[in-house]
């Protein structure tokens, strides 16, 4: 379910090559696998940073249910646990987007993909040219041959 408001960000810790960040999640209802895609996520024009948890299997909740979040047992199970941690990964923010629209744009600046669109545009032309006289003359055989059997039918029966 994507765009629910789980919980909130506690703390966050920079280190060299990585962040580190402490969330906190509302209820010990809300289950989460422990193999679970997490992303950090950029959205909107003010740059809102969201935190992505896709699940990639699913829960029986049967065999969950019982399972306290604090408990040394829960750390054996398929869930998350308190102060337990995943490795996530940078998701799509808004730069990267602006980044790819400039690169798009940039290529169709290039003179020489207009060059090849308008050879392309004026190869089709031909073609449909071509098609549409062969249609006509089609046209005017699928006729002629029509009046020749009108005729025939007409004289002989």
């Amino acid at each position: 379910m994507r765009g629910v408001n789980i919980g909130s960000v506690k703390d966050i810790k920079l280190k060299l090559n990585t962040v580190i960040v402490l969330i906190n999640i509302k209820s010990t209802d809300i289950l989460i696998p422990k193999n679970s895609i997490i992303e950090a996520t950029q959205t909107g024009l003010l740059k809102d940073v969201t935190i992505d948890i896709t699940p990639l299997e699913i829960i029986n909740l049967n065999e969950v249910s019982h399972i306290d979040h604090f408990s040394n047992y829960c750390y054996t199970s398929g869930i998350l646990c308190n102060y337990h941690h995943l490795y996530g990964e940078r998701g799509i923010n808004y730069d990267d987007l602006v980044r790819s629209t400039t690169r798009i744009s940039q290529r169709f600046d290039d003179p020489r993909f207009f060059n090849l669109c308008y050879l392309l545009i004026q190869r089709l032309n031909n073609i449909s040219n071509v098609m549409l006289d062969f249609t006509y003359d089609v046209n005017k055989i699928t006729f002629f041959i029509a009046s020749y059997l009108d005729q025939y039918v007409i004289e002989n029966f």
